[in-house]
């Protein structure tokens, strides 16, 4: 398991504060809608000099026609970020074209696709998608792997059935984890640690417990531990 720290706050100060303590780990961070609309390339190249070997997750959920996907799929990849992902339900041939387009990239980024977000709980779920949170990001899933994706973003409670049905190399990363049974907020289906290792979850990604804490460093060594 990978850390990957959420840098959800109000303000790119306090985004570069929070990296800024806890620049001793070569950690994850993930880059929002938020951050990124409000602070844009130039929060990705602080994050970088604050430590060069921060791994950068942009989370922008990509979802359009096939060719504007691959068209910002390429931005992405010259940003030389780590990782980001699109949403599953732009399909197989938005998915196809995406890898296609990066194919000439040596290093290119991971690229995940968004099964089902863990604010949905299964009712308004199946009200969009009419079928069960389960069935549907596995069946997401399946058609990410087939056509090249690295893995998907989905809940802990997901990532176990995932692989089966796919690979146990295939990555899950996994929002909404509260590593100790911290307060859920306005996530549904939120998982512990403990849990999130249970079901082989392998990008982690926690934002409020760390930087709500009155020391996020201590935070984050406390979850290293256990991970």
């Amino acid at each position: 398991m990978e850390l990957c720290v959420a840098l959800d706050l109000p303000s790119a100060k306090e985004n570069l504060a929070l990296a800024e303590s806890l620049k001793e780990h070569n950690i994850w961070m993930k880059v929002g809608f938020r951050a990124y609309i409000r602070d844009g390339k130039e929060f990705i190249v602080a994050l970088k000099k604050i430590n060069p070997e921060f791994k950068i997750f942009l989370d922008l959920k990509l979802y359009d026609i096939p060719n504007t996907m691959a068209d910002a799929a390429q931005e992405i990849a010259e940003l030389g970020v780590d990782m980001f992902n699109i949403h599953a339900s732009s399909g197989k041939v938005a998915m196809q074209t995406v890898m296609e387009r990066l194919s000439s990239y040596e290093n290119r980024p991971l690229v995940l696709a968004v099964t089902a977000l863990t604010s949905f709980d299964e009712e308004n779920f199946t009200l969009i998608y009419e079928k069960s949170i389960n069935a549907k990001a596995e069946q997401f899933a399946k058609m990410a792997y087939e056509n090249g994706l690295d893995g998907v973003v989905c809940s802990s409670f997901e990532s176990r059935a995932i692989k089966n049905a796919t690979s146990a190399k295939f990555l899950t990363l996994c929002p909404g984890i509260r590593p100790f049974g911290e307060d859920a907020g306005d996530q549904k289906r939120v998982a512990t640690l403990e849990v999130a290792k249970e079901e082989g979850v392998d990008f982690p990604v926690i934002g409020r417990p760390i930087y709500r804490s009155d020391n996020p460093l201590a935070k984050v060594e406390e979850i290293l531990k256990s991970l």
